[in-house]
């Protein structure tokens, strides 16, 4: 029997990722009909997702006239960042203060792998490994709250990420700042893991607002 819930899940997944990987461009109207044929999903579906969407910041709805992909300047993105910080920094505390020995295993070899991505010049290689070591550390934090608020935070600034991510010099930049909170992470040392982590996202706040200057 199929799960409809569980297939409304996917469907909206689905549709977050197109947007997330810029097959519609921001401000482009999403058209019920369209995304049905697309997705091969019925237009009531299809608009239960799009409110979820519009719920999360992706997508905003338009009176009379459906919806369509939500632009995100750069000052919001920047907004965005320090309003992470926060999180993020409580994410990298309660990870270093919950690691067990398998989940430093883990991360060690997870450390190795982007050292190594970095090596080859990999830079989408190493941008999927970023957001796995996001990912990791927010499950390894244990703190359910915050960890919903960043994946909501996360999808809104994922166009401005991956335009980060393939900025000239960018990787030579960020790729110690991620080893360093691996590293205090590993170390069990609560206060260097979120100090590194606001280092890194002051980072991103400066590059961006580069981009807006």
């Amino acid at each position: 029997m199929t799960d409809v819930k569980t297939d409304q899940q996917d469907l909206t997944a689905r549709i977050r990722d197109a947007i997330l990987r810029s097959d519609f461009a921001p401000h482009q109207r999403l058209i019920e009909a369209d995304l049905s044929d697309r997705f091969d999903a019925s237009r009531a579906s299809v608009r239960t997702a799009l409110l979820e969407l519009a719920g999360e910041g992706l997508v905003e709805r338009l009176p009379n006239r459906g919806a369509r992909v939500r632009a995100i300047s750069v000052d919001e993105a920047i907004e965005i960042v320090e309003v992470r910080m926060g999180l993020e920094e409580l994410c990298a505390r309660k990870a270093a203060e919950h690691l067990t020995d398998e989940d430093a295993a883990e991360l060690t070899e997870l450390r190795a792998r982007i050292e190594a991505a970095v090596g080859a010049g990999d830079l989408v290689g190493y941008s999927a490994l970023n957001q796995e070591m996001d990912r990791r550390l927010r499950e390894l934090s244990g703190h359910i709250t915050a960890t919903q608020l960043l994946e909501r935070l996360l999808a809104q600034s994922a166009r401005h990420q991956f335009r980060l991510a393939y900025q000239p010099g960018r990787i030579a930049q960020s790729a110690p700042e991620h080893i360093a909170i691996i590293d205090a992470v590993l170390a069990r040392d609560a206060d260097a893991a979120a100090a590194a982590t606001r280092t890194h996202l002051q980072g991103i706040i400066d590059v961006l607002g580069e981009l807006r200057a």
